[in-house]
């Protein structure tokens, strides 16, 4: 099944399986990571402790500097934790490791190759040709930009392109889809649509996503949970984890519901903004 308008409804028919997760579970168990400087030690990640189910959505924000970039570098194989354990459906997470693949804050497209060119190399290694051809097409249907498929990076939209990376990154196949900032670079009505297309695109491929946001409220419309991550002082010795919050409802979710705003305002508070925000008695 295929999805391309931007404003379609996120749900799958009613007469359509769902289909199953096909994610890996990420299971971090006292991870740390550490970086030695001119100051001295400075702990980023300390003592983290979080399982993340298969096919779920995780939303991890927190001010800047707690560590929530180096998290995903971490589970990615990008970056080794100088304490505690990665694993993703059991096995241990390994350099630049094949089972993740990850889209950033710009699209990050080569901008001498068309959008299909792109998608295309995050193909696993060995594809064969005619497989590659099909499966570039899917992805590129799927985010809604068959129409497209020719043009080069400079000759498309900043959400036409974000578009093009997250397929490249889906095209890989990935157990576990770590998406750092991926629509803040964007206008807001762009990013408003993107949400949905990551919505639309995670009911038709149910893989396991790991967000970075710094937008509140885009984590707990995307999210089954939250993770807030708190800033570490040599002081205290306390656990990166601050807290986890499970997202209210079914997606996709009212914006203007009020357990949402409730939670919006007790995420803000959590990372020190005074929101004002009086719940209904």
């Amino acid at each position: 099944m295929s999805v391309t308008a931007l404003d379609r409804s996120v749900a799958l028919p009613a007469d359509v399986d769902q289909p199953a997760p096909r994610g890996g579970a990420v299971d971090l168990v006292e991870v740390g990571r550490a970086f030695s400087g001119t100051g001295g030690r400075r702990d980023v990640l300390r003592d983290l402790t979080v399982q993340i189910r298969a096919g779920e959505i995780l939303a991890v924000v927190g001010p800047s500097g707690c560590g929530k970039s180096t998290l995903l570098r971490v589970i990615g194989g990008l970056d080794r934790p100088t304490a505690g354990a990665v694993t993703v459906a059991g096995q241990p997470v390994v350099d630049t490791d094949a089972r993740t693949a990850i889209a950033f804050q710009e699209p990050r497209l080569l901008p001498w190759r068309t959008l299909a060119q792109n998608v295309e190399l995050g193909l696993p290694q060995g594809t064969g040709r005619r497989a590659g051809r099909a499966r570039v097409a899917e992805l590129l249907e799927l985010v809604g930009l068959t129409a497209s498929a020719d043009l080069n990076p400079r000759q498309v939209s900043g959400g036409m392109a974000q578009r093009a990376s997250l397929a490249r990154a889906l095209a890989r196949g990935p157990e576990v889809l770590l998406l750092d900032e991926p629509f803040g670079a964007l206008d807001a009505l762009t990013r408003l649509r993107m949400q949905d297309l990551l919505l639309q695109v995670h009911a038709v491929e149910p893989t396991t996503v790991v967000l970075v946001t710094h937008d509140v409220e885009e984590a707990l419309f995307l999210a089954d949970r939250v993770l807030l991550l708190r800033t570490l002082t040599p002081e205290d010795g306390s656990s990166s984890v601050a807290r986890i919050l499970t997202a209210p409802g079914e997606r996709p979710r009212d914006r203007a519901e009020a357990a949402f705003a409730d939670l919006r305002a007790d995420l803000l508070t959590g990372l020190g903004v005074d929101t004002h925000h009086a719940s209904p008695l």
